[in-house]
């Protein structure tokens, strides 16, 4: 259903003030916190055995789900596999390298998407009707969905950085032996993984190389 035009109109003035007093009260992050999110981060495999609350996952999910997509079409579905029997499950999809990394992580996330995710932007996009766009194309919208889910893991992962915790993203998986075992009733479909929790810095090695601004970036 659209909005009407009235609320609509109030709804976004308050969302432009909201956007100006953020920008007054801090117009940019400090070097420290940069540091804790990306420039001085670093991916873990091992883990000590602080663990991680259902609290600070809820907060995970809330700053995540902040993050912009397309059309805020918000195609994420995430699983937070804590449980022993839910690890027992999960390792069944892994190479066998990654197995004690995921393991030994208090949390393992499974950043999914819903190929029907459409069906949901009547509430996620309630200006205009935009599920023609993909109800007939198929490719499209796994295209989106894929695209947009995998930015959402990026945002999750910036979360919990931010939140004081550590991460460790891992590829190293079968997606249909996964997806057979968790999401064969939904239909939903695995990204990539990322464990969470507390590192264990003395299984740490040197930063790898980056490429430079002038090997990567050209300004037109």
């Amino acid at each position: 259903m659209a909005i009407p035009a009235p609320e609509l109109e109030q709804a976004r003035q308050l969302a432009q003030q909201k956007v100006m007093e953020m920008h007054a009260n801090k117009s940019q992050l400090d070097s420290a916190s940069i540091d804790l999110i990306l420039t001085e981060a670093r991916s873990h495999y091992a883990w000590t055995d602080r663990q991680v609350t259902e609290q600070q996952l809820r907060k995970i999910y809330e700053i995540t789900s902040a993050g912009p997509t397309s059309m805020n079409s918000c195609p994420a579905r995430i699983v937070f596999v804590t449980s022993g029997e839910g690890k027992e499950r999960l390792a069944k999809s892994l190479k066998p390298a990654n197995v004690k990394k995921m393991m030994g992580a208090p949390v393992t996330a499974i950043i999914a998407y819903d190929p029907d995710f459409w069906t949901e932007l009547p509430y996620l996009f309630p200006h205009e009707d935009r599920r023609p766009h993909f109800a007939t194309k198929q490719a499209h919208a796994l295209e989106t969905a894929l695209r947009n889910s995998t930015l959402q893991g990026g945002y999750l992962m910036i979360a919990a950085r931010s939140l004081g915790l550590d991460i460790g993203a891992m590829s190293g998986f079968s997606n249909a032996i996964l997806d057979e075992e968790f999401f064969s009733e939904n239909g939903w479909k695995s990204n990539f993984l990322c464990n969470i929790g507390y590192a264990d810095t003395s299984s740490l090695y040197q930063r790898l190389p980056r490429f430079s601004f002038e090997q990567v970036c050209s300004i037109l």
